[in-house]
Order: C-alpha cells, then structure tokens, then sequence
C-alpha cells in the first residue's frame, strides 16, 4: 500500500516533480491554496530537507519549465 506526500509549497512540488516522483493530484479543496499530492518513498523526507536547507541542485531550465507546468495545472485543472 502506497502512502502520499502532500506539500503545499510550489518550490517543493517542482523539485519532486523535476526529480521523477508521480504527482497524484492537485487538491483545490482549499480555495486559497493548492495541495500537492505525490506517491511518498523512502527518499522523499531527505529530499524536503535538503530543499529546505538549500542543498538540491537541478538543471535550471528543467525546474522552471517544471514549474511553469505546475502553474498552468493549477489555473486550468478542474
């Protein structure tokens, strides 16, 4: 059984995206905020923490057009 992620940071969704992980859903339940949802593993705690103490290093033009993907989800997904 599979357990979820959810972060409602963009920063932080970008870099998971940008590093492969499955997004499940946008939950818009909240109508000021989105929440992402991902597929949680071993490995998704060390990577939030490193996001947060600013040790993640990706290809620029990868996470911004990542992020740009995000964006455009969460102002055209129903």
């Amino acid at each position: 059984m599979n357990k979820n992620f959810s972060t409602y940071d963009l920063g932080l969704a970008t870099v998971l995206v940008t590093l492969n992980y499955k997004l499940i859903k946008l939950d818009k339940t909240n109508k000021k905020k989105v929440r992402f949802v991902f597929e949680e593993d071993q490995k998704i705690e060390k990577i939030m923490l490193d996001y947060w103490n600013d040790k993640i290093k990706l290809p620029a033009l990868t996470l911004f057009n990542n992020q740009k993907m995000l964006k455009n989800r969460i102002y055209t997904d129903a």
